[in-house]
This record gives structure tokens, C-alpha cells and sequence, in this order.
């Protein structure tokens, strides 16, 4: 079984509507059993989505430009922090922030168009998990590959952990690594080399104090550099921690902002619902009234009646009389 064979089958059951999932997946499986049991047997294993991831695989799936969009921005916030340019983080801050909210909307378009609602909690873990996308770039491959079987975190400083994150992860292309720093081993080679010739460039008769002088120390990476390295990682660290603390300060203001909206809608409703009470309490004494009105005007009618009706016997009586 190739990895890639099951990743193109997991690539439909992922792009589906998560109530068919489980049908889907026994249905795949089935099909596979007569060609490859084992493959079957890895259709079968393929975890079913929580309902956010499946929103943003909806998202990877049919608005597959919006991630691309982001994984670019993201490409240009991590330049930012390498350079440590303050100015330009803080633009692409607020530039994150609003694609973000965009790229929430159209996954709730999305998800709602292929059968499913997303509510305020799994919106904010998808506006999580495409966070991480920005700030990672194995979160980005993970992401865009339309596979992800639950949301992702980014803390800004460490790599997002995409342990059984997403299906087949064997066949997502590689995060390239920053080459690590090795001016030691150089200088440990040289160190080596040196040390082997020394013994041939020693004369016998020089006392041993000067052979050991002779015999080079080993070479270490100077002071200054290392206070420069952790110099370099402090302000990036620091550099990251702004920014963190920014977005969350920017999150507090609109908190603040749609608070204040809602405490003067809630006014006004309240204001509007003592205006309905008062005018229902008018519109209940008004129908006291007019049914106290009504039950008069029946027994005035009544009364109305029954003289009508004497006088008209007395009519009667009087027109007997006068034959």
C-alpha cells in the first residue's frame, strides 16, 4: 500500500459532509477490499474530523485561495521577525486580524453551504487553527492539505504541535529547517590536524613546557558572538511577546467595543419593553372599560326591548279598543 494511494482517498473522504463520513469511510473501504486488504484496512482507521477541523477542510477544500493568501501573509510576518522590523509587525498584525475574520465568514458560509452550522465556540477554534497556519509552516501544510483531523494552537514562539493532527501525514511536503550554526567544527578539525603534526614538528631536545605550549588549546565560538546569539534570540522572543500582546490588546478593545454596543442595545430594549408594558397596562384598563361599556349598552338594549315590546302591545290593546 503507498501512502499516497490512501491519501487520495482520505482527500475525498475529508472533502465530504460530516454526517456521510462513517458511510463514506465503510463504503471506500469496501471498495478497496478486493484490490488491497491492507488499504482497506488504513481506510477503516482514517479518524472522522472534529466538526471545527472539518470546517476548515471545507475551507482547504473549496476556498482553497483564502489559506493561500494567509500561509502568505504568514510567510511575510515571520520575514518581519527574523528582521526584528517592529513597525512591520505591527502593520501585518492588524492586516492578520481583519484576513482572519474574513477567512472565518467564508468558512461558515462554506461549512453551512455542505450541510452543516458552525457555532461562535468551533469559529473561534478555526480562527485558532488558521492562526497557527500564519505563524507555522508545518501548521500551514497541514492545514491547506484539506485533511486535518482537529484544531491547532500557535503560542507564537514554539512550534505548533501537529502530533495526530492530520491523516496521512507522510505524504505532506517537508518544512524546510534552518541550518543549525556549526562554526565549532571547523575549528575542531583544524584543532585535530594541527594537534596530529605537532608531535613531528617537536624537537626531542625542547623540555616538555614548551611541547605543551606548542600543542594548540582547543577553539571555542568567542564571547561575543554568543552574547550576539542570545542577544538575537532575546528580541526575537521579545519581539513575538509585543506582538502576542498587541493582538491580545487589540481582542480586549473590541471586547470592550461590543460590550459597550450591547449594554446600549440592552438599554434600549429595556426602554422599549417599559414603553410595551405601560402600553399593554393602558391597552388592559382601556378593554376593563370597554367591556364594562359593552355589558351596559346589552342591558340598555335589553331594557330598550322590552319597552319597545309594551309599547307595541299597548298599541295593540289601543287599536282593539277603538274597533
Amino acid at each position: 500500500m503507498e501512502d499516497k494511494v490512501l491519501a487520495e482517498v482520505a482527500n475525498q473522504l475529508y472533502a465530504g459532509p460530516l454526517e456521510d463520513f462513517v458511510a463514506a469511510r465503510a463504503s471506500a473501504a469496501k471498495e478497496a477490499a478486493s484490490a488491497d486488504k491492507e488499504l482497506a484496512a488504513a481506510v477503516r482507521a482514517l479518524p472522522k474530523p472534529s466538526v471545527a477541523a472539518w470546517a476548515v477542510n471545507m475551507l482547504a477544500q473549496h476556498q482553497p485561495d483564502v489559506l493561500a493568501q494567509l500561509t502568505e501573509l504568514g510567510g511575510r510576518m515571520r520575514a518581519a521577525q527574523v528582521a526584528l522590523d517592529a513597525a512591520s509587525l505591527r502593520d501585518l498584525g492588524r492586516e492578520r486580524r481583519t484576513s482572519l475574520a474574513s477567512a472565518v465568514d467564508t468558512a461558515r458560509s462554506v461549512a453551512r453551504e455542505h450541510g452543516r452550522a458552525i457555532s461562535d465556540s468551533m469559529a473561534g477554534e478555526v480562527e485558532e487553527t488558521l492562526r497557527a497556519l500564519t505563524a507555522d509552516e508545518g501548521a500551514a501544510a497541514a492545514v491547506r492539505s484539506g485533511r486535518l483531523l482537529k484544531t491547532l494552537q500557535a503560542d507564537g514562539v514554539n512550534a505548533v504541535d501537529l502530533d495526530g493532527t492530520v491523516a496521512v501525514p507522510s505524504v505532506l511536503p517537508p518544512v524546510a529547517a534552518a541550518p543549525a550554526p556549526g562554526p565549532a567544527a571547523p575549528a575542531g578539525r583544524k584543532m585535530r590536524s594541527t594537534t596530529a603534526a605537532a608531535p613531528q614538528q617537536r624537537k626531542p631536545d625542547k623540555p616538555r613546557l614548551e611541547a605543551v605550549r606548542q600543542t594548540p588549546r582547543p577553539a571555542s565560538p568567542p564571547a561575543l558572538e554568543r552574547a550576539r546569539a542570545v542577544l538575537k534570540e532575546a528580541q526575537a522572543a521579545e519581539a513575538a511577546a509585543a506582538l502576542a500582546a498587541r493582538e491580545l490588546q487589540d481582542q480586549a478593545d473590541d471586547l470592550r467595543t461590543d460590550i459597550a454596543e450591547l449594554v446600549r442595545e440592552a438599554a434600549d430594549l429595556r426602554a422599549r419593553l417599559g414603553t410595551a408594558e405601560e402600553q399593554l397596562e393602558r391597552s388592559k384598563k382601556k378593554l376593563a372599560a370597554t367591556v364594562a361599556e359593552a355589558k351596559q349598552a346589552v342591558r340598555a338594549a335589553d331594557k330598550a326591548e322590552r319597552t319597545a315590546v309594551l309599547a307595541q302591545e299597548r298599541v295593540l290593546r289601543l287599536g282593539n279598543t277603538r274597533d
